[in-house]
């Protein structure tokens, strides 16, 4: 190690420091006449030319590399295509759903879901009531099949009431959905495009429990992928369909 450190000194130029102090105390001993000291110092710009010219290759050669390095990492980050749809498992199911819900702004749609899941005061809390205060969301609209209905006056809807930014809640639009498609469909301020969080009815994305069906695994729909305006084009079209009543 101590030799290689030895060897990478800049010798030439060390040589030629060296040399002109040399030179220098010589010429003020009267040692060296004018003629001579003249000839060093052209030596010694000659040699501080050719090591400007070495320097110089190796900072194009190092160019070069740094280039080449470039173009292979764009040409990995092309081949690395982020993912269209990311499906989210159990165990990361309330952090997404979280994390979807702390980043939605504008106006959000809330697509066949189960108002069921909104009962226990404990999932309203974790599911649906930081949307409702969340700053950035302006309108909630709620697209639900009318059999719902009492689920919602009886019980959803009140706990709507307690919430700061409650207003922002539009009445349903009460329609038949016989899909066994739901989703939350919302622009994100973290990815700045629209997102959705979607999932399905039944095995095995969801799981009963207590008489109720509660989400098992949920798609997480980027905001490049090709299933949005599909999903946008479904909520139109329920939207347009006539408002059941009772």
């Amino acid at each position: 190690m101590k030799l290689k450190k030895f060897l990478s000194y800049e010798w030439d130029a060390i040589a030629g420091i060296v040399t002109a102090v040399t030179a220098s105390v010589l010429h003020l001993l009267n040692a060296l006449n004018e003629e001579v000291m003249l000839s060093i110092v052209l030596a010694l710009i000659a040699l501080l030319f050719i090591n400007f010219m070495r320097h110089t290759r190796n900072n194009e050669i190092t160019a070069e590399q740094v280039d080449r390095t470039e173009t292979e990492i764009r040409k990995i980050h092309a081949g690395l295509e982020l993912p269209e749809v990311v499906l989210v498992g159990p165990r990361h199911l309330h952090i997404n759903h979280e994390q979807f819900l702390k980043h939605m702004k504008g106006d959000a749609i809330w697509f066949n879901v189960c108002l069921s899941m909104y009962k226990p005061q404990a999932l309203f809390d974790a599911l649906l009531r930081p949307a409702i205060e969340n700053p950035m969301v302006l309108s909630i609209q709620f697209i639900l099949d009318s059999r719902q209905k009492d689920v919602w006056r009886e019980t959803i809807l009140p706990k709507i009431g307690t919430c700061s930014g409650h207003e922002k809640v539009y009445e349903p639009h009460w329609c038949s959905l016989e899909k066994n498609i739901s989703f939350i469909l919302a622009d994100s301020h973290a990815s700045k495009g629209t997102e959705a969080l979607l999932s399905f009815w039944g095995e095995p994305f969801m799981a009963e429990v207590s008489e109720r069906e509660a989400p098992r695994f949920i798609f997480h729909v980027q905001k490049h992928s090709e299933l949005l305006p599909h999903l946008v084009e479904l909520d139109r079209r329920y939207r347009r369909s006539p408002v059941t009543v009772e």
